[in-house]
C-alpha cells in the first residue's frame, strides 16, 4: 500500500499557473504508474494525467493536453502535476492516485491508492 499526499492547490486567475505536488510513501511507490485524477462539484471524477513507472509514458486527457504536465522522481517518491494557462473550467479537487500496473491506464478502478485531494479554484 502506498500512501499519498497531495499539495499545491490554491486560488488562481485564469491563465495563470499553479504546480500540484504529491509525496508518496512506501518502498513500492517506483513499481506503478501514477496518476492525476479531478472532480468537479455534481461532476464524475475523470482521469486528467498518468505517467508510467519510469516515466517513458504518459497520457493526458484531451482537456489538459498542452497546458498540463506530469513527471515523477522516483528518488524522492514524488509526482507532480504542472498546470499552465489555466481556465475556470479547471476547478475542482485534484486527487493524486497510485497504479495497480506498471504502465499506463487510465480509470479510477485501476487505481488502488488514493490521496486526501487539493482543491484548485480558478477565477475568471
Amino acid at each position: 500500500q502506498v500512501q499519498l499526499v497531495e499539495s499545491g492547490g490554491g486560488l488562481v486567475q485564469a491563465g495563470g499557473s499553479l504546480r500540484l505536488s504529491c509525496a508518496a510513501s512506501g518502498r513500492t511507490f517506483s513499481r506503478y504508474a501514477m496518476g492525476w485524477f479531478r472532480q468537479a462539484p455534481g461532476k464524475e471524477r475523470e482521469s486528467v494525467a498518468v505517467i508510467s513507472w519510469s516515466g517513458g509514458s504518459t497520457y493526458y486527457a484531451d482537456s489538459v493536453k498542452g497546458r498540463f504536465t506530469i513527471s515523477r522522481d522516483n528518488a524522492k517518491n514524488m509526482v507532480y502535476l504542472q498546470m499552465n494557462s489555466l481556465k475556470p473550467e479547471d476547478t475542482a479537487v485534484y486527487y493524486c492516485a497510485a497504479s495497480k500496473f506498471r504502465t499506463v491506464v487510465t480509470g479510477g478502478a485501476n487505481f488502488g491508492s488514493w490521496g486526501q485531494g487539493t482543491q484548485v479554484t480558478v477565477s475568471s
